[in-house]
């Protein structure tokens, strides 16, 4: 459905994934600032199960995580995207909006770029009427995005992510939330 999508930002383009991109794919997922609230940094295999996971959610969805480059270099900075989740929780099925950047490109309102424009697309293009998002309390950059790009938080939604075993410091979850304007 998305072919060669490409969204174009001020200073970035969103597009599908290449084979070119594994390598930075796989440098970011091993920078251990990047993976701060992720259960652990990916070795080889692990990024590239991603990587296939990521084009074959494509194939299934009709849309998914895209890479994130600058416009001016064309260089990998990271993905921002659509995801239905697999897991189940009480506000599933659902479609996320997430993103992961390089950590030398934080900083510069990259991803809340990206992500406005990943929300334009999904409720004008794909017709969605919400979307979510979410992640660890502590998480303060990532939260900050959500609510750049207009996400809103109620504590009686926040839940413990099912993939991460009881106790686990990283299983507490917030879940921001963001319903398309129908004005």
């Amino acid at each position: 459905m998305w072919g060669e999508l490409l969204i174009e930002t001020e200073r970035l383009l969103l597009r599908r994934w290449k084979e070119e991109d594994r390598e930075p794919f796989y440098r970011m997922n091993l920078d251990l600032r990047v993976m701060e609230f992720m259960p652990e940094c990916m070795t080889s295999q692990e990024s590239d199960w991603l990587f296939e996971r990521i084009n074959e959610h494509f194939r299934k969805h009709g849309f998914g995580l895209l890479v994130a480059q600058l416009r001016e270099e064309q260089s990998f900075i990271g993905f921002v995207g659509l995801a239905a989740p697999s897991f189940e929780a009480h506000f599933t099925p659902c479609v996320e909006i997430g993103w992961r950047l390089a950590a030398d490109y934080w900083g510069r309102g990259l991803a809340t770029e990206a992500a406005r424009a990943v929300v334009k697309y999904a409720f004008k293009e794909l017709g969605l009427d919400e979307l979510v998002s979410f992640t660890v309390p502590g998480n303060a950059r990532s939260r900050r995005v959500m609510e750049k790009i207009g996400m809103t938080h109620d504590a009686s939604d926040d839940f413990d992510h099912p993939n991460l075993p009881e106790g686990h410091p990283l299983r507490p979850h917030v879940l921001y939330r963001l319903r398309r304007n129908r004005t």
